[in-house]
């Protein structure tokens, strides 16, 4: 496994300095968001990661795939808008030679990332998850086919309301195995799924589903916004090494990411994150010799 830097650990990096920053670090990959390449170009940004030689470890991201969960034709469009908005990541990620497309599927139809609940959402979690399941079946031939491998990526259970209402790795792979593996896989993110108990078996029953492995700490305790309770590893409570010998001994084998949302880390020199951040992987991720 080699190291990679997501892009949002370093937010307020444009592109080229992401791109630039890696190379100058000795990095090998970097996870993209979508956000950031739409600001430079679809086509330049293929061209900028190319030509520094560098691999796409993943695009960020795909799915909120729920919305269909609402009654009536507010929900019948909002289904038919995810899925035209989930082809258009598929074909990014193609564009780009990413290694997966992640997918953070959605919460409760109608709840808001981040906002205060409204008047007309729905408390169907079950019914949620059945959405992710019917809006799959749709995106994940035509993934296939631009040879795109979708990663389902579950959250912790924090944000399950609003963000993802896949909490466990369990599920996601649940879900992951009605498909070919170069299809749909799962990603392994140690800040969401660091608690579960069921976490090691599933990391074997994945095996090569794997599609990604992603780390940061889980602070605690966690700040008022807790979207940004990630920290630098060795940071916060979580045990790192048994997790990537586990993720390794899975079969895995592709890059590992660090994705952080922190805003001491976005406001700190972006050189000196990657710095740490590499010695961190060293120091606390990767298993003892």
């Amino acid at each position: 496994m080699t190291l990679s830097l997501n892009q949002w650990t370093t937010r307020h990096w444009s592109l080229p300095e992401a791109v630039d920053g890696s190379v100058r670090h000795g990095l090998e990959a970097i996870g993209l968001w979508r956000e950031k390449v739409a600001e430079q170009g679809l086509a330049q940004s293929a061209k900028l990661v190319r030509d520094a030689g560098l691999r796409v470890s993943s695009l960020c991201r795909g799915g909120f795939l729920t919305a269909g969960g609402l009654p009536g034709e507010e929900g019948r469009q909002a289904f038919a808008d995810a899925l035209e908005e989930n082809r258009r990541a598929i074909d990014e990620a193609a564009e780009l030679g990413a290694a997966c497309l992640v997918l953070v599927v959605g919460g409760l139809p109608g709840v808001k990332p981040g906002e205060p609940l409204g008047k007309g959402f729905s408390r169907d979690v079950a019914g949620a998850r059945e959405r992710v399941a019917e809006a799959l079946a749709e995106l994940a031939p035509y993934a296939g086919e631009r040879g795109v491998k979708l990663a389902l990526e579950p959250l912790h259970p924090i944000y399950c309301p609003d963000r993802a209402v896949l909490c466990t790795l369990g599920q996601a792979l649940d879900l992951a195995l009605a498909y070919p593996e170069e299809q749909v896989g799962v990603v392994v993110d140690t800040f969401h799924v660091w608690w579960d108990p069921r976490l090691f078996e599933d990391i074997a029953r994945a095996g090569s589903r794997i599609a990604s492995y992603q780390v940061c700490d889980y602070l605690h305790p966690l700040p008022e916004d807790v979207l940004l309770g990630r920290g630098m590893m060795g940071d916060g409570v979580i045990d790192f090494r048994p997790i990537t010998q586990a993720v390794l001994d899975a079969g895995y084998a592709g890059d590992v990411e660090v994705e952080i949302f922190n805003a001491d880390i976005w406001a700190a020199d972006p050189d000196e994150v990657v710095a740490t951040m590499k010695a961190r992987y060293e120091d606390v991720v990767l298993p003892h010799p």
